[in-house]
């Protein structure tokens, strides 16, 4: 079979992104299938999945903002940040309000500077980070600006309270509880994370765990496939009669048509008989549109004109 698009499943726990990726490559027998956004193996929740064509589209899910649901445990610190980890050290979790949390959270809303964890996936002279961190070597991190766009406190039962945040891109959610566990003063771990939203997908769509793990029939997750184009949902749109679809399949920049004279920055665009050609950026003050990520899977190679 050899159709693209999205498929949005929950992850459940105790499996990497990668295993899951996997999973799915076997069962729906794809050439490529990749995700759209890591989750830990021990967090759950929403875990796009791309299939063929559309794993081009994985730079527009970074991008996404992210809905998560975290569990904080404070008084415990550990060297992963969450409770898998090595406990580093343990602090009596004083009779803190809704009120005193709340302050704290206040302090963490906007864009913020976050150390990413040795734990992560960031590569450092080739190596991962956690791979150094596997073997007790501790490097610099450089402080990377991140955007929360809200944190709203949930219910609080000490020494753990939950929070939703909505963040930006490259948000590392252990090292935000973390974070506000040494600025609540005690020390913090996350215990348990839930993603429940990436860009418009949220975990209410999603293909449940038990579902995705049991499925031996690549038919339920075929006909459960979304478009590729629904990962760049809210951008702007263009439209190319074929002469100007043509050019830019291969590889030239065209003029942007009138009618989507005021379309800016990344661009999903379509040919006349509105079939999804893939993503442009516009360039020269809006003049132009140059192609950025062409899709070729499910297109016919050539149309035939009328003579």
């Amino acid at each position: 079979m050899g159709h693209s698009g999205i498929l949005i499943i929950e992850k459940g726990p105790g499996v990497s992104s990668f295993h899951a990726v996997s999973h799915l490559r076997r069962v729906l027998r794809a050439g490529k299938v990749g995700h759209g956004g890591t989750l830990d193996p021990e967090a759950t929740g929403v875990l796009p999945i791309l299939v063929n064509e559309a794993t081009k589209l994985t730079p527009y899910f970074v991008d996404h903002d992210k809905e998560y649901l975290a569990t904080v445990r404070l008084g415990v610190v550990t060297d992963t940040q969450d409770l898998s980890g090595t406990v580093l050290r343990t602090s009596p979790v004083p009779a803190l309000t809704a009120g005193d949390i709340e302050a704290a959270l206040g302090r963490f809303v906007g864009v913020i500077q976050q150390v990413p964890p040795m734990f992560s996936a960031l590569h450092r002279g080739g190596r991962r980070l956690y791979e150094l961190a596997r073997q007790g070597v501790e490097v610099e991190r450089e402080p990377r600006e991140v955007q929360i766009h809200s944190l709203a406190l949930g219910p609080v039962a000490l020494p753990s309270f939950t929070i939703r945040v909505v963040c930006g891109r490259g948000t590392y959610i252990r090292t935000l509880c973390s974070d506000v566990g040494e600025a609540l003063g005690p020390g913090a771990a996350l215990e348990k994370l839930v993603r429940t939203r990436v860009g418009p997908h949220t975990l209410e769509d999603a293909f449940p765990w038990a579902l995705v793990r049991e499925a031996r029939d690549p038919a339920v997750f075929w006909e459960r496939l979304l478009p590729p184009d629904s990962a760049l949902a809210g951008r702007p749109k263009v439209t190319l009669e074929a002469g100007a679809a043509e050019a830019l399949l291969h590889g030239q920049a065209v003029p942007v048509p009138a009618a989507d004279a005021d379309a800016r920055g990344v661009v999903r665009v379509y040919d006349a008989d509105g079939d999804f050609l893939g993503v442009g950026r516009v360039v020269e003050g809006g003049e132009r549109v140059k192609p950025e990520r062409i899709l070729h899977g499910d297109r016919p190679r050539s149309r035939v004109l009328p003579a």
